[in-house]
């Protein structure tokens, strides 16, 4: 088996959903700055993990996302599965066909158990239990989420004001006064 990109992306960004969802629905763009993973590989992963419903969205300001079920109840090969990830250490993919039509290689049967434990292995792990590993590893969760949002309650700056004519006739008349 090989684990690619896609599956790791996927767990690592799970995890840090679950370290910081009581505080509320966490963005991708947070995810994203946090993880150094591509907010746009990251909106294809929580599509295929929404779809499997391990994660639900939350639209508009305050929004972002949260697990759909606790996170004793998902496991890393629910994650891994999710985003078409194979896990599958056969050549032929478990069809039995490793050397064309019906020829099973030598050691199809080895790779085939080593399948069923990786799958065991996977199974066993819970989302829950890598976010304690985390946390008592000394992982420090911030209170607030570190990406601002871009609607805020209050203006940047102050606005600018010209004092130019707003339409020709404006223009006209500042003429007439010279």
């Amino acid at each position: 088996m090989r684990l690619t990109t896609k599956g790791r992306f996927a767990v690592t960004a799970m995890i840090d959903l679950g370290l910081r969802q009581s505080a509320g629905p966490v963005t991708l763009a947070a995810i994203s700055q946090r993880q150094q993973i591509s907010l746009s590989y990251l909106e294809q992963l929580f599509g295929k993990l929404r779809r499997h419903e391990l994660v639900e969205s939350t639209r508009g300001p305050g929004g972002g996302y949260t697990l759909a079920r606790k996170a004793a109840d998902i496991t890393v090969a629910d994650i891994i599965v999710s985003v078409d990830e194979p896990i599958d250490a056969t050549h032929c993919g478990g069809k039995e066909n490793c050397h064309g039509e019906g020829a099973r290689c030598m050691t199809h049967d080895l790779w085939a158990s080593l399948n069923v434990r990786m799958v065991e292995f996977l199974d066993s792990i819970t989302l829950q239990k890598l976010v304690d590993d985390q946390l008592a590893k000394g992982l420090h969760v911030e209170d607030k989420p570190s990406v601002k949002r871009a609607i805020s309650a209050m203006p940047m700056s102050k606005p600018i004001r010209v004092n130019a004519p707003n339409s020709v006739f404006a223009l006209g008349n500042t003429f007439l006064k010279n």
